[in-house]
């Protein structure tokens, strides 16, 4: 069985956080080393079995060193997915899962808002006004139709909420979904099944499926002609699963009564943007409430790959062929973006107040938590 005997981090984690992340690999020699410093990360891989690191597999870490695994601190591989990583075969993971709970609170927020119709009710509000034109035709999530598209570990929590709140519930998946008998209709992709049921029984569609070249614009304006008239939809997976241009005209029809945006396909939406301005639209930029400890969770998910990766079992996340998005995808230039992929050097990033965009870690030096 393989053994771990270096590991290189570096993830941008706590005092605490870093002092149980060194500790799940107990036996191992443990390097930190500055996420903008890839000299030395290069050079210290060259005898490493595993990397932990912030974003995606950075070039630095494909060239001649002894890597078997490498953990990317984010959810979606699509970064990563590419020829030349692929070519090394390099187990790569990632921490899908860890913000699950609060992915599904956010899109029931979405549902919410359109439901109470949030935006009205505040304006009234404002006014010192009390009632709302209309609102006796309002109608709450209990005993509608929520379609979730993609169950993974987002759609999965989000059908047990949902189910709870008493909404009639059909899912679509790429795989047979297993348990969950209260889903009234399970659609397969393997199987032959599409999207379609879905669409068109469904008052709320949600989204929380993974971009590949398969998904991408997989919400277009041939889907838009299919769903039921008045549908609301909430996008929690990535901005390339929907087609703008479609979306925006199938609000503008009247095909969809609202939507609920987290993600889209140019981060940050430009201000140009219709969406910006459309009433029964609900936007935030990417971002989710925290879990109460994202980073401890992160670690439980490397914890149990570190054993199964000693054990020679499959790993937890592992990056698949399909998470690949070729010629599509989403462009980002925000502050995660902008710090990932700077152009700066090691010496001006290292100027930068890296705290403010990266949260605070509350040391210095690894010897305050090694």
């Amino acid at each position: 069985m393989p053994k771990i005997r270096k590991v290189v981090t570096t993830v941008w984690y706590n005092k605490q956080n870093m002092y149980n992340l060194r500790r799940v690999f107990p036996d191992a020699t443990f390097v930190y080393v500055d996420f903008y410093d890839k000299e030395r990360l290069a050079e210290e891989v060259k005898d490493a079995d595993v990397a932990v690191v912030m974003g995606d597999v950075d070039p630095c870490l494909l060239g001649e060193n002894t890597l078997k695994w490498i953990q990317c601190d984010h959810a979606g591989l699509n970064g990563s997915a590419r020829p030349e990583v692929f070519a090394r075969g390099i187990a790569v993971t990632g921490a899908a899962g860890r913000s699950g709970p609060v992915l599904a609170e956010h899109a029931i927020y979405f549902m919410l808002q359109h439901c109470y119709h949030t935006k009205e009710l505040l304006a009234a509000q404002e006014a010192c006004r009390w009632g709302v034109e209309g609102s006796e035709s309002w109608r709450g999530l209990f005993g509608r139709t929520a379609g979730i598209i993609g169950m993974g570990h987002t759609g999965k929590l989000l059908a047990e909420r949902l189910h709870a709140l008493g909404m009639n519930l059909i899912a679509y998946n790429r795989s047979e979904i297993q348990g969950m008998d209260y889903i009234s209709e399970k659609l397969c992709g393997k199987n032959g099944d599409t999207i379609d049921p879905l669409l068109a029984k469904s008052d709320f569609i949600i989204l929380t499926i993974a971009l590949t070249n398969d998904t991408f614009h997989m919400i277009d304006k041939e889907a838009f002609a299919k769903v039921k008239k008045g549908a609301f939809l909430v996008n929690m997976a990535r901005g390339g699963i929907v087609c703008t241009e479609d979306m925006i005209d199938a609000l503008n029809n009247g095909t969809l009564s609202g939507a609920g945006l987290d993600v889209f396909e140019e981060q940050p939406l430009s201000p140009d943007s219709p969406l910006w301005h459309m009433p029964t639209v609900y936007i935030t930029p990417h971002s989710t409430p925290q879990v109460p400890d994202r980073q401890a969770a992160t670690i439980e998910i490397i914890r149990e790959n570190a054993r199964r990766f000693e054990a020679g079992e499959p790993l937890l996340n592992l990056m698949r062929e399909s998470d690949a998005v070729t010629g599509a995808g989403e462009k980002a230039s925000g502050g995660w973006a902008r710090m990932m992929n700077s152009s700066l050097s090691k010496e001006q990033i290292a100027k930068l107040p890296l705290e403010k965009f990266l949260g605070v870690r509350g040391w210095s030096d690894p010897s305050e938590w090694m």
